[in-house]
């Protein structure tokens, strides 16, 4: 399992997971049993950032009807913003790496802010080196699933984030080709604030700016 939140080990030393395995395991799970619970109500899927790339990869996303995709991109390091794209690059290669292989996983302190597998960090960062970030990934199976989803697709790409940029997000998007996602592009200046970037979406303060018309979205039909 995810080996985060409440489910994480004492310690992440060894322990064996990847970003995939969060997919295949935790996603996949998450979605069958609120299927099986909840079949007779409305169900959506809200994803951000790996939450996002998480739906093409779930062997059973054609039961999501609705899903909205915040910040959520195919992130290689050459698609998010510069400098941000070399702090990445020198993070993950001369932190990151020799931390993960070092200590079984990759620490908190190291600037992540919370632990992360080895095998986790071993496989984003083989992602975010790659041209089409997990679409090129040989080994993964699971890329299969992408055109099996067929819902409403919705992706939220925020000017000021420096990794999920529009030509990120609009990569991602582009392996759901049974369908034609609807790309939006969010100002901080719609929310009237001076900044959102990758996580800011979810903070209270965006409650009407924001969360109003993802909450509309998500609840419409057709």
């Amino acid at each position: 399992m995810a080996a985060t939140g409440l489910n994480k080990q004492k310690s992440l030393a060894g322990f064996k997971a990847t970003m995939a395995d969060w997919a295949a395991l935790d996603a996949t799970a998450a979605v069958r049993w609120m299927r099986e619970r909840y079949r007779d109500l409305p169900f959506a899927y809200v994803g951000h950032s790996f939450g996002g790339q998480a739906l093409g990869l779930l062997a059973n996303n054609a039961e999501i009807p609705r899903a909205l995709l915040i910040a959520s991109q195919a992130a290689h390091w050459k698609l998010m913003a510069s400098p941000e794209r070399y702090r990445v690059v020198a993070f993950m290669n001369g932190i990151g790496l020799p931390l993960a292989r070092t200590l079984g996983y990759v620490p908190a302190w190291a600037g992540l802010g919370m632990d992360l597998p080895g095998g986790v960090f071993e496989q984003w960062r083989s992602w975010v080196m790659r041209e089409r970030y997990l679409l090129d990934d040989p080994a993964l199976a699971a890329r299969e699933n992408f055109p099996k989803f067929k819902g409403k697709l919705r992706a939220l790409t925020i000017t000021d984030d420096t990794w999920a940029t529009r030509p990120a997000v609009e990569l991602l998007c582009s392996a759901f080709t049974s369908i034609t996602p609807d790309v939006i592009v969010i100002s901080p200046a719609d929310a009237g604030v001076p900044k959102i970037g990758h996580f800011g979406f979810f903070r209270s303060e965006h409650r009407d700016a924001l969360w109003r018309g993802a909450a509309e979205w998500l609840e419409a039909e057709g």
